[in-house]
């Protein structure tokens, strides 16, 4: 018992408290834009489709996110998890707070409110892509190996909360919210003091070794699969939020369901459901002593519920939300997903790995939608479509996951070694 409640203790250290707060503000942004973006290119009067503007400026905030994620990556193996955490912080916040002065922004500048807009949300973009992968490193480096599931689980269940919190806050005016994002953010900035950085990259730096190398992770076959497996692994959790949640509205009236989805609150309850798969997978992820056990449980349960969740035919629309909070919580595995690709390499690569693998995922959700779209084309219906694509993706998980080692409880305090899949253990001693 006594061991269990030190576990607690540590879990709560002011390191996973900011990483923890850093990843709410970042889901709050990501997911208040998908909510308030098509209202303000209405309210600012952009010439064209809004629904086309909007596209647009999603596609080049996500453009920001997958530079970002490589550029922060390496950052943080060359400078610092500390000095990512809290640029990437500053950086979407300030993008934040632009946001909400879009039109006074163009009457200073001259450009266009379009152009102003797409170069904010580049930059949001950029910033968010750091914060996860910054926080979930210094974190797996600084707690006990036995415990940092703990410490990984509380910043995903806290950070996701920041969807559910945009869905309420985006119903007050898109100006506001962004204001309130952007605040929070720069509030956070306050408790910079305290944290301390993790001692492996401390030790690290005191090396000749290389680190923050990007292309380190394909210069042999073995490292670049291992590297490939981490972003499969979390397909599914973007197939479900980008397709099968972000379609809920069309796939509900394929299903001829009793009643109209709110898109807005569809998301909430997601995010929702995945703020309590979080918590369950980190859980079971400390009592199993295992990641990949709680993987493959999460898996089944995700397949289940998508196969009832097309299944829906003529059911209230009530009915229709709980899978949609059912469909959330089966990809609640976020946290661990992340925690498994920072435990897979080595420290001086360690943070590039960890931030640029949920970007990549993220960036799935392209080709993952052209996939679904040009089976649709094919005129196998919406329904039919979904399940094939489903079939895919879960086969490619599976076995990317069969193909990763287990990871719990190992020992970080390692190096990648440079054109070798050896791994080097280099004694490094943790400070933190």
């Amino acid at each position: 018992m006594n061991k269990e409640k030190v576990s607690y203790k540590d879990a709560l250290n002011l390191a996973v408290i900011v990483a923890a707060l850093g990843y709410f503000v970042d889901v709050y942004d990501l997911v208040l834009f998908l909510i308030v973006g098509l209202k303000s290119l209405e309210d600012l009067k952009i010439p064209g489709e809004p629904v086309k503007n909007f596209q647009f400026l999603l596609n080049v905030q996500m453009i920001g996110m997958l530079i970002g994620g490589v550029f922060w990556g390496v950052l943080g193996d060359k400078k610092g998890r500390l000095s990512v955490l809290f640029g990437s912080i500053l950086l979407y916040s300030l993008a934040n707070l632009a946001n909400g002065l879009v039109a006074e922004i163009s009457t200073v500048t001259g450009f266009s409110p379009m152009d102003t807009y797409a170069v904010l949300r580049f930059l949001a973009g950029l910033g968010l892509a750091g914060e996860l992968g910054a926080g979930i490193t210094l974190v797996s480096e600084t707690m006990p190996k036995e415990t940092r599931g703990y410490g990984t689980m509380i910043i995903a269940s806290v950070g996701v909360t920041g969807a559910v919190v945009a869905a309420l806050i985006g119903k007050i005016g898109w100006e506001l919210s962004y204001f309130i994002g952007g605040g929070l953010g720069i509030s956070l900035l306050l408790l910079r003091i305290g944290v301390f950085e993790s001692g492996m990259f401390q030790g690290l730096m005191e090396k000749k070794v290389k680190q923050g190398e990007f292309m380190m992770l394909f210069q042999n076959k073995e490292r670049a699969i291992k590297y490939l497996n981490c972003i499969l692994i979390g397909l599914p959790v973007w197939f479900i939020i980008g397709i099968l949640i972000g379609r809920a509205g069309l796939i509900a009236k394929t299903l001829n369901v009793q009643g109209t989805i709110e898109q807005g609150y569809a998301v909430m309850l997601c995010y929702g459901g995945l703020v309590f798969g979080d918590l369950c997978s980190g859980l079971m992820s400390q009592a199993l002593k295992s990641r990949k056990k709680v993987f493959y449980f999460f898996y089944l349960l995700s397949t289940l519920i998508i196969v009832f969740y097309l299944r829906q035919y003529n059911v209230p629309v009530a009915t229709f939300y709980i899978f949609i909070f059912s469909l959330g919580f089966s990809v609640g595995f976020w946290a661990i997903f992340v925690t498994v690709a920072s435990e897979q390499f080595g420290t001086n690569i360690r943070a590039t790995v960890t931030t640029t693998v949920p970007n990549f995922v993220r960036g799935s959700l392209v080709p993952i939608s052209i996939l679904f779209d040009y089976l649709l084309e094919k005129e196998l219906g919406l329904i039919n479509t979904s399940y094939i694509v489903t079939a895919i993706i879960v086969v490619i998980s599976l076995i990317s996951l069969y193909n990763l080692d287990e990871t719990f409880g190992k020992d970080l305090d390692y190096l990648e070694e440079e054109g070798s899949s050896k791994l080097k253990a280099e004694g490094v001693k943790l400070k933190a």
